[in-house]
């Protein structure tokens, strides 16, 4: 594995002033909560990129070392866990434990094998700390072997101390669906603190770009603003094929330079290859990862397209994102259109029985589409091109790119 995921999460990498004072605010916090008799959670929201996961590296580190080793800390002798229900993301944790003699890997769990594993044992935690809480199952997946209504629920039923962190715009999934409304209302009935995250660190690109891909994301294409390429390669492309050879280039010069896209191409998990076709370009999609390595730091892969599964929480150098038929462009309008009917993810929009209103649920599926271009939008951290499957977004597009360096 190269060092580049590891130095983003690890527990030695320097916070900002706002961070470490965070994670003090945390460390009493669950000081104050560890000896009474019901859960207390504590909640860290903020944007993709905006640190979160880094604040729980430090956090966790900071608890097991003063669980293992001083014996004069209150958190001494406590057995805590850290929770990510990704695998991609898990890999890394575990990599980051194993050098550190107060971090072992098995203190890093997917949150099914976590419960199961307590109830076997008939066991309790003390502290639970979540990374990307809103990819919990928040209804049964028996595939997943999840019996219980809400994992976040189960979780807290079988702790002390729960400290999470949520972004609703990376919601993706109906089986994982919240909002933060829903969030609200679970962890209402317990003592609960929470703290907003602002400051975007991952991307070196500006505010007002930032600002103009949150627009996006809202469905509004809107003129890009004129410091849009400032300390930042941001461009727009009306050829797939030759943004795909511009992203190998900056792969072989920097590395971690990959190919990402939205829903709308064939995708089925059976084994085989599904291409993705955009004039002269085709690729296939990424193919299940065996590997402990993160999808994205495996060489090969610079011959496929990412989705949001396998680079979700993960940064790229450089990332080449195709809007595909899933997002066009409303005519006569600067809007985007969600197309329902060209949704090929067929697992993400699983029915659930407390959702029933037709026009509700078409909402939210449509928010989770937007959701999921958010996402892959905001993995490059020196720069990020666009291609658009739909000719009238990709021309609007292409135009405003070109209004931009006019």
């Amino acid at each position: 594995m190269s060092n580049q995921a590891i130095e983003k999460l690890s527990p030695f990498k320097n916070l900002t002033d706002e961070q470490a004072q965070l994670v003090d605010e945390v460390i009493l916090f669950a000081k104050q909560h560890l000896t009474q008799d019901f859960p207390a959670v504590y909640t860290i929201l903020g944007d993709a990129g905006t640190g979160k996961s880094i604040v729980l590296s430090h956090l966790f580190a900071r608890l097991q070392q003063a669980a293992r080793v001083q014996s004069d800390s209150p958190f001494y002798g406590t057995h805590n866990y850290f929770l990510v229900n990704h695998p991609e993301v898990l890999k890394v944790y575990k990599q980051i434990a194993g050098p550190i003699k107060t971090l072992l890997k098995k203190d890093y769990q997917r949150p099914t094998s976590f419960i199961n594993q307590l109830d076997k044992n008939n066991a309790t935690a003390d502290i639970v700390v979540i990374d990307e809480a809103h990819l919990l199952l928040s209804k049964p997946d028996h595939y997943n072997n999840f019996y219980h209504e809400n994992q976040l629920l189960e979780i807290i039923k079988r702790a002390k101390v729960v400290v999470l962190v949520f972004d609703q715009y990376q919601v993706l999934r109906m089986k994982s669906f919240w909002t933060l409304d829903r969030l609200k209302d679970l962890i209402a009935p317990y003592p609960h603190q929470s703290y907003q995250l602002k400051h975007q660190f991952r991307m070196t690109a500006s505010d007002d770009l930032i600002a103009w891909f949150n627009q996006l994301t809202n469905g509004l294409i809107e003129p890009l603003p004129e410091n849009a390429c400032d300390h930042y390669d941001f461009r727009i492309f009306d050829d797939a094929e030759k943004m795909r050879q511009t992203i190998v280039k900056r792969n072989q010069e920097v590395g971690l330079s990959r190919i990402l896209s939205t829903s709308g191409y064939p995708s089925t998990l059976d084994g085989g290859k599904h291409y993705i076709c955009e004039g002269d370009f085709k690729m296939p999609w990424d193919q299940y990862n065996f590997t402990a390595t993160p999808w994205a730091e495996l060489p090969q892969t610079i011959d496929e397209v990412g989705s949001i599964y396998t680079c979700q929480g993960f940064d790229l150098n450089y990332a080449g994102i195709i809007i595909g038929p899933v997002i066009s462009q409303k005519p006569g309008t600067n809007q985007l259109q969600v197309n329902l009917d060209r949704f090929t993810d067929t697992e993400a929009f699983k029915k659930r029985a407390d959702l029933t209103d037709p026009d509700q649920i078409i909402h939210y599926e449509k928010r989770m589409i937007l959701n999921a271009l958010n996402v892959i939008l905001k993995r490059g951290v020196k720069g990020t091109y666009l291609y658009a499957h739909d000719p009238l977004l990709r021309q609007t597009l292409f135009e405003l790119g070109q209004a931009l360096n006019a």
